[in-house]
């Protein structure tokens, strides 16, 4: 590159970035990068939408160490762009929605730790290199290979700052339960993402109830937004609770399975609520089985329990964080990826 051109400049004058500086990706670069996997450089791993330029190992590679990452961030870049290339996680939907959402990542199991992928404190926030960078690589590619810009292939009203990074962990080593990966059958052992299309956390505090029946009545209610799309179609939710809060209870004998039940039970409104504002059209109820003239027809916020992914993150506090989901007729995905 000529002597007298700013290299960070350049970047930051073209659509190539998220409006922060980026790694300039020199060849010497890129190949220590592409050294984090043992894939061949050429293979296709997918088209990426609208646009549908070719996401190749290389070019994710290439996105990968403009974000930041370490090589051996790499699979599990590769992988979360895989699995959210799904036909069924319609990404191509959430390029162009007027909502703010974003592909959350989770990851499980030991190579999240070999990598140090945060879940304790401030997990959802700065100053944590792989999940911020593993984050910004998904971002960058559907920004540049797919067009997902704000204004152009985007028409985001507000975006989200999940659309900067979205990668978290789970905090295993304080956590009373099983992680997310284990309740889906997986192994402990195996190096599992969960990729779900959420809204930014919304964080639930109470500071106040230490038995399960009264905090979960305050964490259903959090989920049960009246203007959420949760509450008027079929559509996924991320609820992480933190340790403190997992732990009472689990120490009131409920395992994960029995608060992921009681939630899916406990959190809706009534008709009579919904029709007050928010969401609310009668063909939207008809669609998921709700009579619109009983006033007093629960509706759950979980139409199919899949939907619900809970899991124990954050740090030793009382709190929980509820992600909303998209309208826009995505279902989670989650499966093994290579490492």
């Amino acid at each position: 590159m000529n002597a007298a051109v700013d290299e960070f400049e350049f970047f930051l004058e073209k659509q190539w970035s998220d409006g922060l500086p980026v790694v300039t990706p020199t060849e010497a670069r890129v190949q220590r990068m592409l050294a984090g996997t043992r894939r061949d450089p050429d293979e296709v791993v997918g088209n990426i939408p609208p646009a549908m330029e070719p996401a190749t190992v290389r070019t994710v590679a290439i996105h990968a160490l403009m974000a930041g990452c370490k090589p051996e961030y790499l699979p599990v870049v590769l992988g979360g762009i895989a699995l959210m290339l799904r036909e069924e996680f319609n990404l191509n939907g959430v390029q162009g929605t007027m909502h703010g959402v974003a592909p959350l990542m989770i990851v499980n199991g030991p190579y999240a730790q070999t990598i140090g992928l945060h879940g304790g404190n401030g997990c959802f926030g700065p100053g944590f290199r792989a999940n911020a960078s593993i984050g910004r690589a998904i971002r960058l590619m559907l920004m540049n290979l797919g067009g997902g810009i704000a204004g152009v292939g985007s028409a985001t009203v507000f975006s989200t700052p999940l659309r900067y990074t979205a990668c978290l962990t789970e905090n295993v080593q304080r956590s009373p339960w099983e992680s997310l990966a284990v309740a889906r059958d997986y192994a402990p052992d195996d190096d599992v993402i969960t990729c779900a299309m959420v809204e930014s956390p919304r964080l639930c505090y109470d500071d106040v109830s230490q038995e399960p029946q009264r905090l979960l009545a305050g964490i259903a209610d959090s989920m049960a937004a009246m203007s959420s799309w949760n509450m008027h179609v079929r559509s996924d939710m991320v609820v992480a609770m933190s340790p403190e809060q997992a732990t009472i209870c689990a120490r009131a004998g409920m395992s994960r399975a029995d608060v992921h039940r009681r939630l899916c039970e406990i959190a809706g409104r009534k008709v009579r609520d919904l029709k007050g504002g928010g969401n609310w059209r009668r063909e939207r109820a008809l669609k998921i089985g709700v009579d619109p003239d009983d006033d007093d027809c629960f509706v759950p916020v979980i139409k199919d329990a899949r939907d619900l992914h809970l899991l124990v993150a954050g740090g030793w506090g009382p709190l929980t964080a509820v992600c909303h989901g998209w309208g826009g007729g995505s279902r989670a995905v989650h499966g093994k990826y290579q490492v």
